[in-house]
């Protein structure tokens, strides 16, 4: 599994011209799965990244998490994560999770993102999606391998 993960001010993903999801204030994660994943590495992703401290205190110093500040998530698929490109210039993707695992494992990271965070949005699994952000920092992490 594959977290990537952008502190935001706001970000938007739109499909066929119709916004699906927006938050302010919070995460954009762009969600890749293996078929080696399940729902119990997907809870150890989840709880790093929802205690991840990567929002600034009243010193301003990186010490607050997303339940701290009240922010908001915005969940994205993308099979692109797992892409690999060292075998010529075309990327393959064969580590990427098969599309009925990945779905399954995407929407059960939603439902268990919205345990623990107020805004939780997301896209649509297997659509193309437009993404629009602005990233706060650049503040940009990828949690892959825990």
């Amino acid at each position: 599994m594959k977290f990537l993960i952008q502190r935001v001010q706001r970000a938007s993903v739109t499909v066929d011209n119709r916004v699906v999801g927006k938050i302010d204030n919070g995460f954009l994660v762009f969600v890749g799965v293996s078929n080696e994943d399940t729902k119990e590495v997907a809870d150890k992703y989840i709880k790093k990244m929802i205690g991840l401290r990567i929002f600034a205190d009243e010193e301003g110093k990186t010490n607050l998490s997303i339940k701290d500040v009240g922010g908001s998530l915005l969940i994205v698929s993308q099979f692109t994560l797992y892409a690999d490109c060292k075998k010529g210039n075309r990327p393959s993707f064969v580590n990427a999770g098969n599309p009925a695992l990945a779905e399954e494992l995407y929407e059960y990271i939603i439902e268990r993102c919205k345990e623990e965070v107020d805004t939780v949005e997301h896209g649509v699994f297997g659509a193309h999606m437009e993404v629009e952000l602005i990233n706060d920092g650049p503040f940009t992490i990828v949690l892959d391998n825990l």
